[in-house]
């Protein structure tokens, strides 16, 4: 199977800057001229403190980004779904994918930045079981009749979610994550995966979890996807390109202590030197790979189109 390659949106940036709208849309128009399968934005509701890192809401930048394009695919890498009234969920991400004409892919996740939680007053330490009443309510009202039913604060009476999305039965789910107990979660009710900088070799190990557990749960494991967020700077030789990509992997962007995710799983350096890192991730059983262009520099998402993907076509 032919891998998909994607492209991450610089709707969060860093300290002292702000996202610019126009910039993303320039940037989305280019990105489904060249080819590019799928366009995904970061979510966070508080990023940082001192600094703090400014972040564009992930459905609003995607939904402005749907009007002016026509093809590429749209997705959350990852939305924080624990944060987010399910009711107004469901509303807001079928309005995207009706606006985009079937384009939406929810990629979701419970989260692990505390602070937000706590702003946003949900308790961090029940994000597991939030996610998973979320996503369960927020696929009642995307595929059922009206819906009735009673959780927590919620007091659902014969309510309709419409229009629903665009999508039929609904967008593709992909749920993030890196423990046992979430890939278990990837294996019960997911499409997919979507993990974030992991090297082949612990996107595999993972991987052969997930399809276990979903032979345990009955399910088909080939009918799962496997998407993971790869950072890349292709140009100067590795030897150059390295420590450029280490500084900014390590002064703007997080590694969960409690995964295998690494700055090593950088691909970087010429051409040729990309074509072969990339190479070990084509390999393995990958469906989508989500390319982090190095700094979102415009002539980065240029030379990979041109130069790097058609060797893998």
């Amino acid at each position: 199977m032919t891998v998909k390659f994607g492209l991450s949106l610089r709707n969060f940036v860093g300290p002292n800057e702000v996202p610019d709208i126009d910039e993303l849309v320039r940037y989305a128009e280019r990105a489904e001229e060249l080819g590019y399968e799928s366009l995904w934005a970061f979510d966070h509701l508080l990023l940082g403190v001192d600094p703090a890192f400014p972040i564009l809401d992930s459905l609003s930048t995607l939904a402005a980004i749907a009007t002016r394009t026509e093809r590429i695919k749209l997705g959350t890498g990852v939305l924080v779904l624990p944060l987010r009234n399910p009711v107004w969920a469901a509303k807001e991400m079928a309005s995207v994918d009706r606006i985009s004409k079937g384009r939406f892919i929810l990629g979701a996740a419970s989260g692990w930045y505390k602070r937000e939680f706590d702003a946003a007053g949900i308790p961090f330490n029940e994000r597991g079981r939030i996610f998973e009443r979320n996503l369960d309510m927020i696929l009642k009202l995307w595929t059922g009749g009206p819906v009735t039913m009673q959780v927590d604060e919620f007091n659902l009476r014969q309510a309709v979610n419409a229009p629903k999305p665009y999508q039929d039965p609904h967008p593709p789910i992909l749920i993030g994550g890196y423990v046992d107990r979430v890939l278990k979660r990837v294996a019960r009710v997911a499409d997919g995966w979507l993990t974030y900088a992991y090297t082949a070799e612990s996107f595999t190990n993972s991987w052969n979890k997930i399809k276990a557990f979903a032979r345990e749960y009955g399910r088909d494991p080939s009918e799962l996807t496997a998407t993971n967020q790869v950072a890349i700077y292709v140009g100067p030789s590795r030897e150059e390109a390295d420590p450029l990509m280490r500084h900014w992997l390590t002064t703007e962007w997080d590694f969960a202590s409690w995964s295998e995710s690494t700055v090593e799983h950088a691909v970087r350096g010429s051409v040729e030197e990309c074509v072969e890192q990339l190479r070990a991730y084509v390999e393995t059983e990958l469906d989508r790979i989500i390319l982090i262009p190095y700094r979102y520099q415009p002539d980065q998402i240029e030379i990979i189109a041109k130069e790097i993907i058609p060797r893998f076509s």
